[in-house]
């Protein structure tokens, strides 16, 4: 048995790997393509641009891993129907249940990987692609030093402690200057909210004016704030609730709780970033079946198509339901897992209708 798992992962592995070379690269070209169009924008040059690209591949490994997960099991369970090896395992008295085992030890590699590339590979390097290509092709934000975000606005410059993902800003230091870049005043808010096209709602704000020989302290509870800063610009340095690590979700989820404010976006892509490395050990599963089709009822090719049907299906009903719990309101938990679950549902009752045939 112990032959078999081993002889069994490495095909599974050897064609997932083909698959999941395949996909990366389809997807780093279209990523290309589509970088391309803003080629020569500031300085936003090709090499710009590969970076870019090469920084979002982790991102993509970890979405594609159950698709490819699903492609290459499939496409190794077929080579080994087509040369009749599965059919010499049957017969040999290897049960459904046994093989199945078999497969899942050899899935938890990939639930591992999953996991790692989710929680601490794709972030920070989702969050160095968008800073990259801010400071290429648009100049506006500086890198950011211990101190927080430096942004340029106009005459002014503005320091910003944290932006939340939201795009709400803490702790905004706003220094003016004049045409003669002598500085005229200094603001400070601890919040500062977008309201409307280039203006920001800043609360509990105290102004420093520097005048001649003298300095005048004014405190507001409320100010705003004209700028050429918008969240569009804040948002691209963040990198999206589907992308932050579980870690930072959960203190996230935890500072809205504290501030009273809605937290079921973040709570779907909580407990989204907690399910969906077993996505992959789920598409496993679901390949199973398809080795009990000879090559008569469909080839190889047919097999393929299959899965890359399924893990659309798959990648979209994720999708669609993240979106739908968040309208409808429905718990974060369910839908995060349901489809998820649904498909380990199929899985199963597939498993079970072959073996009773």
């Amino acid at each position: 048995m112990r032959v078999l798992n081993r002889y069994l992962a490495h095909e599974v592995y050897s064609s997932t790997l083909l698959v999941f070379t395949a996909l990366l690269m389809l997807f780093a070209f279209f990523d290309l393509i589509h970088e391309l169009g803003d080629l020569g924008q500031g300085n936003y040059r090709l090499v710009n641009i590969l970076g870019y690209v090469l920084l979002s591949l982790p991102g993509h490994v970890y979405e594609l891993f159950p698709i490819a997960a699903l492609i290459g099991t499939l496409f190794a369970l077929a080579q080994l129907t087509a040369h009749s090896e599965f059919t010499v395992m049957r017969v040999s008295g290897l049960s459904t249940s046994r093989i199945a085992l078999s497969l899942a030890k050899a899935g938890l590699l990939f639930v591992a990987l999953t996991f790692i590339f989710g929680e601490f590979i794709a972030p920070p390097s989702e969050r160095a692609a968008q800073q990259l290509r801010l400071r290429a092709t648009s100049a506006v934000v500086a890198q950011e030093f211990r101190s927080g975000l430096w942004v340029k606005d106009a005459g002014n410059f503005v320091n910003i402690e944290e932006v939340l993902p939201d795009a709400t800003m803490q702790g905004v230091k706003i220094y003016e200057f004049d045409p003669d870049f002598r500085l005229r005043a200094i603001s400070y808010a601890k919040r500062g909210v977008h309201v409307a096209e280039n203006r920001w709602r800043l609360t509990d704000v105290a102004q420093t004016h520097f005048e001649q020989g003298r300095t005048v302290v004014t405190k507001l509870p409320n100010a705003y704030w004209y700028s050429v800063l918008t969240p569009d610009i804040l948002n691209v340095l963040l990198v999206v609730p589907e992308q932050m690590s579980a870690w930072n979700l959960y203190f996230y989820v935890e500072h809205l709780r504290e501030n009273k404010q809605k937290t079921t976006r973040y709570e779907i892509a909580l407990w989204s970033k907690l399910a969906y490395p077993f996505a992959a050990l789920v598409m496993i599963m679901l390949a199973l079946p398809f080795a009990y089709f000879q090559g008569r009822s469909g080839g190889v090719s047919a097999k393929i198509f299959a899965g890359i049907m399924l893990g659309l299906v798959f990648h979209l009903l994720n999708r669609l339901f993240s979106h739908l719990g968040l309208l409808n309101d429905w718990p974060p938990l369910f839908s995060a897992v349901f489809p998820t679950l649904a498909f380990l549902g199929a899985a199963m009752a597939m498993m079970w209708w072959v073996e009773r045939r």
